[in-house]
């Protein structure tokens, strides 16, 4: 507590100043009260000084540990590369620091089921996984809807994934691994199912995909209520960034993501925007999820996506994987669900 009795700032370590590392950076303080940012671990030493440098009062580390136990530190968000996650998750945990990790939380499920079982050593959750679409206004109705009944038992869930162009360093793994992962979170949460198998197709890639990109893909993912989720993956379109969601129910159908924003007639044409980028369709969804993040974090706890959900994630992601290698449909395979996570 301060003099005047409000709680002090939460303290946080950012690790990983990259795009999404310093996308947080920005939204903390400006979008997002009661935290500051302490600490900042890149191994890029040039870069994450840089970057500390713009930020009054925080220390650069190049090694995560080092950024992790720094002085003031009370909370650690994880925006490095998927393959670095698990180190810097435990190095939080073995401090009984609150985590907010960027998906993948880990690149394969062997490592999130490590991660659960240092969790589960301290007997409560500290992991949440940063699965953004949950805090979404329009995902947040959509599950309202079916949790409600509202369209019957769900049948079908249509999914599109589209992105202007791809990063130089994309790979057709990543679409599977780093994009559709935001669907298969999201199809387990709106529908309260485990997926339990997925199938692969692919047609001839785009013209405007890069040598050797297998984009686009379509991904069908079954569930344990005997739902469907079809999901095209396009990171190459060329035209934007869409998310788009319709739920198919018995009674009913509803759709998510259509962007009614403004609509221009003009000049004997009608039309709109298109956002370019995710950190602008789903900016507020960000901000959400930091404000959510801190007020439990600061509680000692998190109330969002835990580990259980980054380790179903990657163990669909893995059986993914599997299936788009062999053009068969293939199971995922869960371990049980430990009690922490029920």
């Amino acid at each position: 507590m301060t003099a005047t009795g409000a709680s002090a700032p939460l303290g946080i370590a950012v690790v990983g100043t990259g795009r999404m590392g310093c996308d947080h950076l920005g939204r903390i303080g400006r979008s997002v009260g009661g935290a500051r940012v302490v600490a900042v671990a890149d191994p890029d030493g040039d870069r994450v000084k840089e970057v500390a440098g713009g930020l009054p009062g925080v220390s650069a580390h190049t090694d995560p540990a080092a950024a992790v136990a720094a002085p003031g530190v009370q909370a650690v968000l994880i925006a490095s590369p998927g393959p670095a996650h698990e180190e810097a998750i435990l190095h939080a945990l073995r401090r009984g620091l609150p985590v907010l990790c960027e998906k993948p939380l880990t690149p394969d499920p062997e490592g999130a089921l490590r991660v659960m079982e240092a969790e589960q050593r301290l007997g409560r959750r500290l992991v949440q996984v940063g699965f953004m679409r949950r805090y979404d206004a329009e995902y947040a109705r959509l599950k309202e809807l079916l949790d409600a009944g509202g369209i019957g038992r769900p049948l079908f869930l249509h999914c599109r994934h589209r992105n202007a162009s791809s990063p130089s360093f994309f790979t057709s793994d990543m679409l599977i691994s780093d994009s559709v992962v935001h669907e298969v979170d999201a199809a387990r949460w709106l529908l309260g199912q485990e997926v339990t198998a997925v199938t692969v197709l692919s047609p001839r890639p785009s013209s405007a995909a890069p040598e050797g990109l297998a984009d686009p893909r379509l991904v069908l993912l079954e569930t344990s209520g005997g739902a469907v989720v079809d999901v095209e993956i396009f990171v190459n379109c060329g035209f934007g960034y869409q998310v788009r969601c319709e739920a198919v129910g018995e009674t009913g159908t509803a759709r998510i993501g259509d962007g009614h924003a403004m609509v221009v007639e003009s000049g004997g044409r009608w039309g709109g925007e298109i956002d370019q980028d995710y950190t602008v369709r789903f900016a507020d969804a960000y901000d959400r999820q930091l404000r959510s993040w801190v007020a439990a974090a600061a509680r000692g706890r998190v109330a969002g996506p835990d580990a259980w959900d980054g380790y179903a994630a990657a163990a669909v992601s893995q059986a993914g994987l599997t299936a788009a290698r062999s053009g068969a449909r293939t199971p995922v395979h869960l371990a049980d669900r430990p009690p922490l996570y029920a």
